[in-house]
């Protein structure tokens, strides 16, 4: 079968009698053009299909229809579910106002990559998958007066935002550990320079402070660079008479529960596990791990709709929390 013609803004002009640029006014809906008009070109256009050329329709708007999504350059392969999961969210919502992708890699904060793409003007927006407590990506962003959005929390003044509540959800899992009589709880985690892990030991501390308790700074462990670090400080709550390790990701708590099946400790009969992040690593964990969920297709849906509502001269909210869940499983199952 003959493969139908592409009809282009010549053809919808030579059809209605009208100049090109009289359609293209009418395609972009700016300049000056009567209704009657409009409506006839809009009509015409819906009647055969016709689709603009994403560079004519560019040109004409002022506009490249391009996303940029910066990710960061060090991640763990854990991390890398929950970033393919949030571009597959953006993706979705880009692909549907017809917007493409543009990946930028930022290493250590080096923003060469992003100033390629925004010097260049190549793209109408950017989303930042993840943020830091002090942050080249968005001071560079801020420089450049360009709309931006940050998955995640950030600490700089005007930066929009769409996270997940890690606060609340933090001291929810931890008020429950607390009540469920776990009196030596020790926290184990990454880099505090990332907004989220600063986020999340506040939510630790909280739910102490809200049952009157103090939290056991001796039990505290975090920057925790590698592997063979976590190892050596399991080893210490080992010793230390602890009763539940918190790991404040799923990438550091796939490590301690490793450690703990080399070192022939049960969970959760000699001591009870549980992560602030979970992942499809811990889902097929035996015993299933208590943890919390959130939704990373979803954060990047509503990243990308907020940017595109920003793009377009919209007001949206300075800051977006999205919903969690705790999931209680068989590693706190308290048997005193």
């Amino acid at each position: 079968m003959e493969q139908q013609k592409k009809i282009t803004i010549a053809d919808v002009a030579d059809a209605l009698g009208v100049s090109r640029t009289t359609v293209s006014r009418a395609i972009s809906g700016k300049g000056r053009i009567g209704k009657e008009t409009r409506a006839r070109v809009m009509e015409y256009i819906e009647a055969h299909d016709y689709k603009p050329n994403v560079i004519a329709k560019s040109l004409a708007q002022s506009k490249t229809y391009n996303i940029c999504v910066v990710m960061p350059g060090e991640y763990d392969v854990i991390d890398l579910h929950f970033f393919q999961e949030c571009l597959f969210g953006i993706q979705e919502i880009a692909g549907a106002m017809e917007y493409d992708l543009l990946l930028a890699i930022c290493k250590n904060n080096d923003v060469s990559s992003l100033d390629r793409v925004i010097s260049n003007q190549k793209v109408d927006g950017t989303i930042l998958m993840r943020t830091f407590v002090e942050d080249a990506q968005v001071e560079y962003l801020q420089s450049k007066k360009t709309p931006f959005v940050a998955i995640g929390s950030s600490n700089y003044q005007g930066v929009v935002q769409v996270d997940h509540n890690h606060r609340s959800a933090c001291r929810e899992l931890t008020s429950i550990l607390l009540m469920k009589q776990m009196k030596k709880i020790a926290l184990i985690g990454g880099d505090e320079g990332h907004v989220v892990n600063q986020s999340r030991i506040m939510g630790f501390r909280e739910a102490y402070e809200a049952v009157g308790a103090q939290v056991d700074e001796d039990l505290l462990y975090l920057n925790l660079e590698n592997n063979v670090m976590v190892d050596k400080k399991v080893d210490e709550i080992i010793e230390k008479g602890a009763d539940c390790i918190l790991c404040l990701d799923d990438a550091v708590c796939s490590r301690v529960l490793r450690k703990l099946r080399e070192k022939e400790i049960n969970v959760p009969e000699q001591i009870r596990v549980a992560s602030f992040y979970n992942s499809t690593v811990l889902e097929n964990n035996v015993p299933s791990i208590t943890s919390l969920n959130f939704g990373a297709k979803e954060i990047g849906m509503v990243a990308c709709q907020t940017l595109l509502d920003m793009i377009e001269g919209k007001e949206v909210s300075p800051r977006t929390l999205l919903p969690y869940q705790v999931v209680l499983k068989e590693s706190t199952a308290w048997n005193g």
